[in-house]
């Protein structure tokens, strides 16, 4: 199995740490997010990966080379100009043999207890019952960035309430493709924006509820959430 791992990220917000790396190779308890992903991937059943780089793309291919050390076989697209993410989805594509027809797809911030596994099995589950099904994508709650006042209907205030789960999900940034999909995607622009809407209004996009551990590190909090969480793995 073939998996596309989105990693041309500069990461602005974790700066200075990504002065001279892109955001996916930052280090979570010593190893790059890039790393951490490749063995969830590996555990899954993706033999071969194929990074979709940019900014300062050499850093991770000097550090995965072909993927022997990490057990997969390391493949690289790299853009020349800026594609947006879903035209990079679309450019590595091309390195994905004709024969591969489910192509995991992640985003290369992303750290997770969600197995690729679950993944892949709602996402055959839909396809068995609709041939047209093209992509599953993972969705985690909503927390609120803020503590919630409880109170009373006087206005007296009961209580305090931190990290709230809020009545709505969100995009996860990990997808399981199939082949077509690459025709449906932009050469210039987003996925999310342009892909994605189209699909679900065909009925040939599935979602997975996962309320595993979830977090995309895009700051200096995320960063230490996620390297609290894998140590305590």
């Amino acid at each position: 199995m073939y998996a596309l791992i989105l990693a041309g990220g500069k990461g602005e917000r974790l700066r200075p740490l990504t002065d001279s790396l892109p955001k996916p190779m930052v280090p979570v308890c010593g190893k790059p997010i890039l790393e951490h992903q490749v063995e969830w991937l590996k555990a899954g059943g993706v033999t071969d990966v194929v990074f979709l780089s940019g900014y300062r793309a050499d850093v991770i291919e000097t550090y995965f080379g072909n993927g022997n050390d990490f057990g997969i076989k390391a493949h690289y697209s790299v853009e020349d100009s800026p594609l947006g993410r879903g035209g990079a989805i679309k450019q590595g594509f091309q390195k994905v043999p004709d024969a591969e027809e489910t192509v995991a797809v992640l985003n290369g911030d992303i750290i997770t207890t969600e197995t690729l596994h679950n993944l892949a099995a709602h996402h055959h589950e839909r396809r068995s019952a609709n041939a047209s099904h093209l992509a599953t994508i993972m969705v985690v709650p909503m927390v609120s960035p803020y503590g919630l006042v409880d109170m009373d209907e006087s206005g007296t205030v009961t209580g305090f309430r931190e990290k709230v789960e809020m009545d709505h999900w969100i995009n996860g940034g990990i997808y399981l493709f199939e082949r077509p999909i690459a025709a449906e995607m932009p050469d210039l622009g987003d996925h999310e924006t342009e892909t994605f809407p189209r699909l679900a209004q065909a009925g040939q996009l599935a979602a997975l509820r996962s309320r595993r551990f979830w977090r995309s590190v895009d700051s200096f909090k995320d960063l230490r959430e996620a390297e609290e969480h894998v140590r305590s793995q």
